[in-house]
């Protein structure tokens, strides 16, 4: 039998009962389960890797597989009694029709133009924040900078709607300095669409650069300025050729999302900025066979985001590679 002093000084915890999961270790089946999963790496892999790829398959590809194979047939719902049949009929509408040829080129020279205002609108931003911020206040910088994207599209949407109206901030500010003597009419044209679309989108351009910026040694520019290098030469030859990867990672973001972009467009454009998801989502909401032709639509606008964004990335890598050598 222990002696008191050796109750007294046992640590509390060291019970000789074991807990559950020492239980359930020793348990056979649960060993044996063990070693099946963790019996090897590819088994591992294969484990880890499930779950994404069914969130890929079931949220992603599945969704899109499911629009490309209602563009091809005949009538979607289908009504009772109705035979269906695959056709190309609902592509060759856009081909054959010019009228939809505008609002689907306009998309892309906005997402295109929307892309390269706001890479230069926050790369100054991303610089700032990780060049010269302190790492300890970097985290709280980029809260506040995530704290307006906390709430929905449709939320932010209104909050530009509010500050480029007539009686908004924009106006009030210009009126109260003396610089107009009318409300200047910023809604419901592209420029009003494109604050937007920045807005809504920086934070996608953001992050990359911010990744791509915050990894760059701080010695490549010392040693560049101590060869004699000034500062515009040290950001042309060593920051932006090192930060093309978070460029790329970041127009390739807001060029996908701004060509796929609804609602915005719908509350702060007019009607010379009318864009391709609106003529998509027209045929949804009209009564009768119209839904294959709105997945055609949207099938088409998809592979020619990704074609451009394809096209990009080579450019990207091509750069990257140019400047290695």
């Amino acid at each position: 039998m222990p002696s008191d002093t050796a109750q007294i000084h046992q640590r509390p915890g060291t019970s000789e009962t074991p807990t559950f999961w020492g239980r359930m270790t020793r348990w056979t089946p649960y060993r044996a389960l063990v070693d099946v999963i963790y019996g090897s790496p590819r088994r591992q892999f294969l484990i880890l890797a499930i779950f994404p790829l069914i969130w890929v398959l079931t949220q992603h590809l599945g969704p899109m597989m499911q629009m490309a194979r209602v563009s091809l047939t005949s009538a979607y719902p289908v009504a009772p009694d109705t035979e269906t049949f695959f056709t190309l009929e609902h592509y060759m509408k856009f081909f054959g029709d010019s009228i939809f040829w505008q609002p689907f080129f306009r998309t892309l020279a906005f997402a295109f133009v929307f892309t390269f205002c706001t890479l230069i609108i926050t790369y100054p931003v991303a610089y700032f924040l990780a060049r010269h911020v302190s790492r300890r206040n970097q985290m709280l910088m980029l809260l506040l900078l995530l704290i307006p994207f906390w709430v929905g599209e449709i939320v932010r949407t209104y909050a530009i709607m509010i500050l480029l109206g007539n009686t908004g901030a924009v106006n009030l500010v210009l009126k109260t300095l003396g610089l107009i003597d009318r409300p200047i009419p910023f809604m419901y044209t592209s420029f009003s669409m494109g604050v937007g679309t920045v807005y809504l989108t920086a934070l996608y351009m953001l992050l990359p650069l911010y990744s791509a910026l915050e990894k760059l040694p701080k010695s490549y520019n010392e040693a560049g300025a101590d060869l004699g290098a000034g500062a515009w030469t040290r950001f042309r030859r060593i920051t932006l050729p090192l930060t093309l990867e978070g460029i790329g990672s970041g127009c390739t973001l807001v060029f996908l999302i701004s060509t796929g972009f609804y609602a915005t467009p719908v509350l702060l454009g007019g009607p010379s900025t009318t864009v391709f998801a609106e003529t998509i989502a027209g045929f949804f909401h009209v009564a009768g066979d119209q839904w294959p032709t709105g997945a055609a639509f949207a099938t088409i606008m998809f592979l020619a985001a990704l074609a451009l964004t394809a096209m990009f990335q080579r450019i990207i890598k091509a750069m990257r590679k140019g400047d290695a050598r």
